[in-house]
């Protein structure tokens, strides 16, 4: 009943290509894949907060080749490289081959569904409601130019007794189009009342090239520089038109000032005006009065 199949899994093979790629006699398929498995969950982990959406794995009799897609480079990569370069002899000791760790910056964060799963439950572990932080993943990714977005938590939602699931969705999402590219991904929260899991479907447009296989493009690590933030203005106390208490426009300004209201003791005007009865017309030119 009702039950999904996973969307990167249907399209393998069709519109998207396979994160390990390698080839190896039948016997020894079975320890590669645990292998890859290893160095998945090693690297996942000790990066996590880096973002890590996607590891891809090559081989070939030399060595092996990992494609660490990752949201903030910087993190991984560290001063001069000296990072990375510790990741990957922790790897190479690990499998006992050498290793090549290359990596490949995630330039669209919003509309990555790992990377949106992963932050819905990081903030539903800060006690963040659920409606709220699905609603705001979901409006970032239809702004950032997605065509469709579907998110889902389930579990003890808002600490209830009886777990359940919740869904919204914007937009489109043609799961059963194979040519429709479907990014799907899912994340834990660890809450204080157990597990609550978040999935993320993105549909971003549909796939009409044959060409599944290419090399992403990496960054040079050795002369990484972290692009910087968008400089923020600095905060104008006090000049021209800046803050809530200023001396001229805004909220407050000239410490009450004397015109209008409805309870000021102004002559004309205002609700409450000493002189009841309304103001005499002014005198209309050329007329009578």
């Amino acid at each position: 009943m009702g039950q999904k199949v996973n969307p990167h899994g249907l399209r393998v093979g069709v519109i998207k290509d396979w994160d390990s790629r390698w080839y190896a006699r039948n016997e020894k398929v079975g320890d590669l894949l645990v292998e890859d498995k290893k160095i998945r969950d090693y690297l996942k982990k000790t990066l996590y907060s880096a973002g890590i959406p996607k590891i891809e794995i090559e081989r070939d009799n030399a060595k092996v080749r990992i494609y660490l897609h990752c949201a903030r480079p910087g993190v991984v990569i560290g001063k001069g490289g000296e990072q990375i370069e510790q990741y990957r002899q922790t790897v190479e000791k690990m499998i006992g081959k050498p290793v090549a760790l290359n990596i490949v910056e995630v330039k669209q964060v919003d509309t990555n569904a790992q990377l949106v799963a992963e932050n819905i439950a990081q903030q539903l572990e800060k006690r963040i409601g659920f409606r709220r932080a699905m609603k705001n993943a979901m409006g970032r990714a239809m702004r950032m130019g997605a065509r469709g977005i579907k998110t889902q938590v389930s579990g003890r939602l808002g600490g209830a007794e009886i777990a359940r699931t919740e869904h919204y969705h914007d937009g489109t999402i043609p799961l059963q189009t194979l040519r429709a590219d479907i990014d799907y991904g899912f994340a834990e929260a660890a809450t204080t009342y157990g597990r609550i899991g978040v999935k993320v479907w993105i549909y971003k447009g549909e796939v009409l090239t044959q060409t599944l296989r290419t090399t992403p493009r990496t960054i040079d690590t050795k002369n990484f520089k972290e692009r910087s933030e968008r400089p923020r203005r600095d905060r104008r106390d006090g000049d021209r038109r800046g803050g809530f208490n200023r001396n001229g426009g805004g909220f407050n300004r000239n410490g009450g000032r004397p015109q209008g209201g409805f309870n000021n003791n102004r002559p004309q005007g205002g609700a409450n005006r000493p002189q009841g009865g309304a103001r005499p017309a002014a005198p209309k030119e050329g007329g009578a009065n």
